[in-house]
């Protein structure tokens, strides 16, 4: 399956963004809406993942914090290296705007997902969304000129 990952803004994607992190996160995971819908979607980054055909089937988004987070694709695209894909783009759009490390909130039963990304686990476990995550982090080298 040919995928492309474009770059986007909350103003420019915000119904194809929702759809797809309504389906994964509030559907399928039960997180709560006040909890999905937290406010820093305006400020980020975020970047859609497309099907050949144009359909938005997955996203990321970088915060200005160099968070990554919202990492989510729809069901029938999973295990396709998608997520990978979306993961190394936010990445270097974080290296590219001059970040030094990227982090993020992975749930439990992702972190070997993200190792082998090369996120390293900082700390225990803690809920989030009633769902155990674990912080991880990535230095990534910042470009020079």
């Amino acid at each position: 399956m040919t995928i492309a990952i474009e770059k986007t803004s909350w103003q420019d994607a915000e119904q194809e963004l929702r759809e797809i992190r309504t389906r994964v996160f509030i559907d399928e995971q039960r997180v709560p809406e006040t909890l999905e819908w937290d406010g820093e979607d305006a400020q980020s980054t975020h970047f859609l993942a497309r099907s050949s055909d144009g359909t938005a089937v997955g996203c990321i988004r970088l915060m200005p914090s160099g968070q990554l987070s919202r990492l989510s694709v729809l069901e029938p695209y999973r295990n396709q290296g998608i997520g990978s894909a979306l993961l190394a783009t936010a990445e270097e759009e974080a290296r590219v705007a001059g970040m030094t490390e990227v982090f993020l909130h992975a749930q439990t039963h992702a972190t070997s997902f993200y190792e082998s990304a090369g996120f390293v686990v900082n700390g225990g476990i803690f809920m989030e969304a009633d769902i155990p995550h674990r912080q991880m982090y990535k230095e990534v080298a910042a470009e020079t000129h």
